[in-house]
């Protein structure tokens, strides 16, 4: 048995992960932290194919696994079966990718509200639906949901987002009770404020327009969210994802695991 304090072993050599929304953030912290652990990698994102396979070519040489991208738009139940068909026989799925659009449900386009349906719901569904006999017939699987704090906690302005991150983890626990006793686990990750680059973008904004310094827009953006102040690391995410898909985890099915500085206990 692999010692829980050991991280240096390369526990998951032979296994395949395909990670969502895996250019940046949290999706290539989760994908950098498998690959680490010797398991082969396909990212997944909107990059452009050159952009994408030097990531992948960077990660698969730095961490000696093989590494490769598939470019795919997840609002699209076609490209979605493509993107499954292309990753071949996968063994680990996180579901990381996601949108977000910002409104008032009354204001909210109709466009927005099923974007936010079709990429962060539909999409891990059909990825989960497509990829689970394979790991069935393997008898061995692992499936990552990567909700959000928002799928537990409330917000104003963003139900597409609210809505699709609870529901996740409602698919998650109908996965678990499926799989259970296959060798297949399904959770999910409830992330606070992490430092993903569309919070670092969001950040620069607020500096620009209030004139504000890193410290204190950092301060200002963590207001009312995690009693730490501190956002989430992403490597820290990535970090879990792997123990999901580690040898001490195999008892661990159907739970919604928050890693928000305190913010749902709140």
């Amino acid at each position: 048995m692999i010692p829980i304090a050991d991280t240096t072993s390369r526990f998951l050599a032979g296994r395949t992960a395909l990670v969502t929304g895996s250019t940046g953030g949290i999706g290539l912290a989760s994908a950098e932290t498998l690959a680490a652990l010797g398991c082969g990698v396909v990212l997944h994102g909107l990059a452009r194919e050159a952009e994408g396979e030097e990531v992948a070519a960077e990660l698969g040489g730095r961490l000696g696994v093989p590494a490769r991208y598939l470019r795919a738009e997840l609002g699209d139940a076609a490209s979605v079966a493509r993107l499954a068909a292309a990753a071949g026989a996968v063994d680990i799925l996180v579901n990381n990718a996601a949108t977000r659009h910002f409104a008032p449900v009354e204001a909210m386009p109709e466009a927005d509200w099923d974007a936010d349906l079709a990429v962060n719901l539909s999409a891990p569904f059909h990825l989960i639906r497509l990829l689970l006999p394979g790991m069935r017939a393997r008898g061995w699987g692992r499936v990552v949901n990567m909700s959000s704090i928002y799928g537990l906690v409330g917000a104003t302005g963003r139900a597409g987002y609210v809505v699709t991150k609870t529901a996740l983890l409602g698919l998650t626990r109908a996965v678990a009770l499926e799989t259970a006793g296959s060798g297949i686990t399904c959770n999910a990750l409830c992330p606070g404020t992490t430092r993903t680059p569309n919070i670092e973008a969001r950040l620069g904004e607020l500096m620009a327009r209030e004139g504000l310094d890193e410290a204190e827009a950092s301060r200002r953006f963590l207001r009312g969210k995690q009693p730490t102040g501190r956002f989430v690391d992403a490597a820290a995410v990535g970090a879990l994802v792997a123990f999901l898909c580690g040898p001490h985890a195999d008892g661990i099915t159907g739970s919604a695991l928050p890693m928000d500085g305190g913010w749902s206990a709140a």
